[in-house]
């Protein structure tokens, strides 16, 4: 299987011994993988309406990301509902 370099990085930094285990890292886990369950329930559908060129730089950007355009936007969405969504400093 081939790395690619964050993943190289984190092998590296594991065989220095560079890593730390997370203080209750089984709570921690748990407490991560609730996060993730409720943050891909997908059970209700929306229509919007947008323009053209926004769509297209969606499913650009979507297409760098290795992602579908939709499943994008319900990222970004779900970021900017619960207040991760970051302005990009100048």
């Amino acid at each position: 299987m081939k790395l690619n370099k964050e993943e190289k990085d984190l092998r590296d930094a594991f065989e220095r011994g560079e890593l730390k285990t997370v203080p209750h890292a089984k709570r921690e886990m748990i407490r991560f993988q609730d996060y993730a369950k409720s943050a891909l329930i997908k059970n209700k559908r929306v229509n919007i309406r947008i323009s053209e060129r926004d769509l297209i730089q969606i499913q650009k950007k979507a297409a760098e990301e290795g992602l579908p355009y939709q499943t994008l936007m319900s990222s970004v969405l779900h970021k900017y509902v619960t207040g991760q969504l970051m302005k990009k400093s100048a």
